[in-house]
């Protein structure tokens, strides 16, 4: 049944290959161990979210990225130390293994260290999560926990939410920096004029 979580109600959970929401810097998110192929298919179903879109990654660390085998190169690093933790998602090439189970046909993953205390302590302990935002695809996203269990609560797979109070950030910028020529694919929380100053 769904309900509210604690932080450990939602590591067992996520543990067990459930959906659960989560509370981030900008607004509440449906994540997803990226150890079960099944949570990634029902955060997918859950979401109604075109299988052509992938879902980005929340890390507590640049070590936990690594542990995925993904290289992160030195402009990925100077965007990391000058915006993370924060909402900036840096799009890199990643193993063919993790880009196909976050449904990425282009080798490429979004990877995103959160300014949340809570939501980073949940990622030091469960690990690397797929994380897009709580919603059905196309709608605004939930931003308390109550809008979550009014969208979410009793749906196959979803296991509850981790309540972390209203979250009303703006959307993470997203900039693509796999090939050689960056590409700011969505403009949000960081200006594209401030990020440029890492790019050039």
């Amino acid at each position: 049944m769904s309900e509210l979580l604690d932080l450990e109600g939602a590591l067992g959970a996520l543990g067990r290959g459930e959906v659960v929401a989560v509370p981030t810097d900008t607004v509440y998110g449906l994540a997803a161990s990226l150890a079960h192929e099944d949570a990634i298919a029902t955060l997918f179903d859950l979401k109604r979210r075109p299988t052509s879109v992938p879902t980005p990654v929340l890390v507590h660390s640049l070590e936990q990225i690594a542990t995925l085998g993904v290289t992160i190169d030195e402009r990925g690093h100077s965007l990391a130390g000058a915006f993370w933790p924060g909402a900036l998602t840096i799009v890199v090439a990643a193993p063919t293994s993790l880009a196909t189970t976050v449904r990425s046909a282009s080798g490429a993953v979004g990877f995103r260290i959160p300014d949340d205390v809570l939501l980073l302590e949940l990622l030091e302990r469960s690990g690397p999560l797929a994380v897009t935002s709580a919603n059905e695809h196309g709608d605004d996203p939930c931003t308390t926990a109550s809008d979550v269990l009014a969208h979410f609560a009793g749906r196959p797979g979803f296991a509850g939410v981790l309540d972390g109070g209203e979250r009303r950030g703006a959307v993470s910028t997203v900039v693509d920096i796999s090939k050689s020529a960056f590409q700011v694919l969505r403009e949000g929380a960081v200006p594209l004029e401030v990020l440029l100053g890492y790019l050039v």
